[in-house]
């Protein structure tokens, strides 16, 4: 995938994609049998129609709400994800899907939605929140192209959340090598935890490394009061907890907030960063 073909994909330059965070699904720790299934839905239903009103490029859908995360999702989980994506996915823009942090449901579930990519961490070896963290990107893009998904595309987080990568390869050249040996159709890249900005130079390490034609995408920390910096290098955003009330990540999205975050990001659209 090139800069380009981003650009195509979402209509614009520098693209936002907002995230969609699920509640607890059903089977997890936090899960509110009170709520139920109807009550994700009228959650879900009330962000993304805010987002969607005030201009956001894309939708990624989440489990974020599936405290502590696993490594392998539950059937249940994946259900219920489905069908809530099948009812309020946006049909004028792209959408996307991420499953914390097993990589074959956001796949599988993108197939049965129709979305256009994941987001996964799909390389390296971690230690991290939920232990030793080896992910296996031959074994899961074998399973895309055996479940005919070959058109979802795959966006790599190579420095993921909860977790820290083992061994001294430099981002530079874990981008280049997710890029070349493992098929990344774009590069994401993170901080510590969800709502934590990294490091710019991070940004330019893995965009030095995959090259000026390759996307390289800011996965957490994107503020309306830093995006002007971070767009100097990163061809678009995955924004969530910014976008949300008080900027803390378990509340309902704030409309105000959306506005500023868009409004921003189109001024440095128009000043040709």
């Amino acid at each position: 995938m090139t800069v380009e073909e981003l650009n195509d994909l979402f209509h614009t330059t520098k693209p936002i994609i907002a995230m969609a965070h699920f509640p607890p699904l059903p089977g997890t720790p936090l899960y509110d049998e009170k709520m139920g299934i109807k009550g994700i839905l009228d959650v879900m239903r009330r962000d993304m129609q805010v987002l969607l009103a005030n201009g956001v490029d894309g939708i990624l859908f989440c489990n974020e709400g599936d405290r502590p995360y696993s490594l392998k999702a539950d059937l249940e989980a994946v259900a219920v994800m489905t069908r809530v994506i099948t009812e309020l996915m946006p049909h004028d823009r792209p959408f996307g899907c991420d499953f914390l942090w097993d990589p074959r449901a956001p796949i599988a579930t993108a197939l049965a939605t129709g979305a256009s990519f994941v987001r996964e961490v799909f390389t390296g070896a971690y230690e991290s929140d939920m232990g030793l963290w080896q992910p296996d990107a031959a074994s899961v893009l074998r399973y895309r192209r055996n479940i005919g998904a070959q058109d979802v595309r795959v966006f790599y987080n190579i420095t993921p959340e909860f977790a820290s990568s083992l061994g001294t390869r430099s981002i530079r050249d874990r981008a280049l090598s997710a890029l070349v040996s493992s098929l990344a159709d774009a590069i994401l890249v993170s901080g510590p935890m969800a709502g934590s900005e990294p490091d710019i130079t991070w940004l330019r390490e893995a965009k030095e490394g995959v090259g000026p034609t390759v996307p390289v995408l800011l996965n957490t920390g994107a503020k309306a009061e830093n995006i002007r910096k971070f767009l100097t290098v990163a061809d678009g955003c995955i924004v969530g907890s910014s976008l949300k009330v008080d900027g803390y990540t378990w509340n309902p999205v704030d409309e105000e907030r959306v506005r500023a975050f868009v409004g921003t990001v189109k001024e440095v659209r128009a000043s040709g960063v």
